[in-house]
């Protein structure tokens, strides 16, 4: 059986039902830790799985940003600011991670509340978190408001990277599975990853073939 749902269904739906219902159609996502710090040094940790590429050259990635107010500390940070950090989740911290969604008093450090770990590498400004296997440092670039639902879009240039020299690839591709990066879907549900291929480079009089397998 299939259940159709319509928009007027959705709309009388229960919130917390519609939430959850519309956060998973996307299917799996990145869900990474955003490490900022305000201009009095206070080191903030926060989960997002709004993260996406944009483009490799320049390198850049989106975070999207729900409306304000209610005031996002990371949000004001990064514009303070103009640096973040971005840090893949392992299974080692994800509780932790996820406990960084909870609203806390402003003034107050997740990385504190969670016992996760601030590190500031290479006079970086921003924080990385320490029990992270794969992590990355963002230069602030353009800010977007989308006028439809009040959100913002910040997109940022990649200017730093830490990689497990056991992860990364000849041809540069980075195995995510030997850092033990998680996804996630919908706003609480974590999961491992098996990879089933790598294919070639898809052209219109070639066969793909698996980069894999002889």
């Amino acid at each position: 059986m299939t259940r159709h749902i319509t928009s007027k269904e959705l709309s009388e739906m229960d919130k917390q039902e519609r939430v959850h219902v519309i956060n998973s159609l996307g299917g799996f996502k990145s869900v990474v830790l955003v490490g900022t710090s305000c201009q009095k040094l206070k080191p903030n940790v926060a989960i997002f799985s709004s993260l996406f590429h944009i483009g490799a050259n320049p390198p850049l990635v989106g975070l999207v940003f729900r409306p304000t107010p209610p005031e996002r500390d990371t949000y004001s940070n990064i514009l303070a600011t103009g640096r973040y950090t971005i840090n893949h989740i392992n299974e080692s911290i994800y509780r932790q991670a996820h406990q960084t969604s909870a609203r806390y008093e402003k003034g107050i450090s997740e990385f504190e509340m969670t016992g996760l770990t601030p590190t500031y590498l290479d006079d970086f400004s921003a924080p990385y978190v320490a029990e992270s296997h794969l992590k990355f440092g963002i230069q602030f670039r353009e800010k977007i408001d989308i006028t439809i639902n009040h959100t913002t879009l910040l997109i940022g240039e990649i200017i730093q990277i830490y990689i497990p020299e056991t992860c990364l690839e000849k041809d540069g591709f980075i195995n995510l599975e030997k850092a033990n990066t998680l996804t996630c879907s919908g706003l609480d549900s974590y999961h491992r990853t098996i990879q089933l291929d790598r294919l070639s480079y898809a052209k219109p009089d070639k066969e793909i073939t698996s980069l894999l397998k002889d």
